[in-house]
């Protein structure tokens, strides 16, 4: 065996083998919807973040078409050099409006808009307040910033205001970070007090609305919509992969912020900027949105239906308020077993096992979309309620 073979990797590879989460990606083969076809078999999907169904809507192909035509494939630079567009600035004017902020800057997924506000806004001297489930994406974001970082209980207000009582005269700038909706376990952050305490002690608010955006909020403007906390939440993470229905992330605030994003946000300077067709596709799910609140409506209805259907079964669906529920089997062993056998019965649903959720907290979650009918969630319960008999999960 030589250097280049890398036989540590090899071996990291083997452990995760023996620790059984060592797992093969699943394969689509056709659009992302409410049926898909997946790895060859045509099955009921409940592991999509296409919430809206808005990824293969004919109005956002229409327009990613003929901005592939008027505008090329590429941008052909970093924003700041010349791959700015028209198309880009109208895609963040029109945010801007929706979300009724100041301003907005796109960034190329949400996990850049994270790497790159977070280490813009805060340094060394500053100090950052995280919830301890907060998304990789801003974990790493913080460790990027030379800012200390100190977590408080999951959505424990009384743990909050401890911390923050404990560093509110030892830092400059002290920023509160949460995700608006958790994605393990489907809870809705306590924006308002959260938003209380930051301005009792002096301290910025900034949310992930990773799981929000097109969510929550009217038409899915967002948890400080939804919360009706306009002007009083500083910093506002969105993504338009997921709800939107293509992929990009941006930031919503005082113009000022946006401003000095465009001369510290990393991502944003030196990464090329969007494809022009995907800057006009979510642009057109940002008007779709704008005309009816009918996909967000759609989505809740039945979100509603789904979980009120596995509580009825008898299946844990932990703390969920919104359209990811997860049902809850404890062990990873089951979790991989109830999904393996979903899928054989036509449902496709993620198992997520430790370290992505607490040990004895796996399972197998699943995301409603507003694409799904009566008759797919029914079907999908029927399964469940088969397979959680077989597996002993419910009676």
């Amino acid at each position: 065996m030589g250097i280049h073979d890398l036989d540590f990797i090899t071996q990291r590879i083997d452990e995760l083998k023996e620790q059984g989460v060592y797992r093969k990606l699943a394969v689509l083969e056709s659009p992302s919807g409410p049926r898909s076809v997946i790895n060859g078999k045509s099955v009921i999907n409940l592991s999509s973040n296409n919430y809206l169904g808005l990824a293969n809507h004919p109005r956002l192909k229409k327009a990613a078409m003929e901005a592939l035509e008027k505008w090329g494939v590429g941008a052909g630079a970093v924003r700041t050099i010349i791959g700015n567009m028209t198309i880009h600035e109208e895609l963040e004017r029109k945010l801007a409006e929706f979300k009724h902020v100041e301003a907005v800057l796109v960034f190329q997924s949400g996990f850049t808009a994270n790497a790159g506000v977070i280490p813009a806004v805060v340094d060394k001297g500053d100090v950052i307040i995280s919830d301890e489930l907060n998304h990789a994406s801003i974990i790493d974001g913080c460790r990027l910033s030379r800012a200390d970082v100190v977590r408080y209980k999951h959505s424990d207000m009384e743990d909050l205001e401890r911390v923050i009582k404990e560093v509110k005269d030892k830092y400059n700038t002290k920023l509160i970070i949460t995700d608006g909706v958790f994605s393990m376990d489907g809870d809705i952050a306590k924006l308002p007090e959260i938003v209380e305490l930051a301005e009792k002690y002096g301290c910025l608010t900034y949310v992930d609305d990773a799981h929000a955006s097109g969510v929550l909020g009217r038409s899915g403007r967002g948890s400080a919509d939804h919360f009706d906390l306009h002007g009083r939440v500083d910093i506002q993470i969105g993504t338009l992969s997921k709800a939107i229905g293509v992929v990009g992330g941006y930031v919503a605030g005082r113009r000022n912020l946006i401003e000095w994003l465009n001369h510290r946000g990393r991502p944003f300077l030196f990464s090329t900027a969007a494809p022009p067709a995907i800057a006009a596709a979510c642009l057109e799910a940002i008007n779709i949105l704008s005309e009816s609140s009918e996909l967000t409506d759609k989505l809740w209805d039945n979100a509603r239906y789904l979980k009120k259907g596995l509580n009825d079964l008898g299946f844990n669906t932990g703390k969920s308020e919104t359209p990811i529920t997860p049902v809850i089997t404890g062990e990873d062993r089951t979790a991989i077993e109830l999904s393996k056998r979903l899928f054989e019965e036509g449902v496709f649903a993620q198992s997520i096992v430790y370290p992505t959720v607490p040990k004895d907290g796996a399972r197998v979650r699943t995301i409603v979309t507003a694409a799904h009918t009566k008759e797919d969630l029914d079907e999908a319960l029927r399964a469940f309620e088969k397979v959680g008999k077989e597996l002993n999960l419910i009676k």
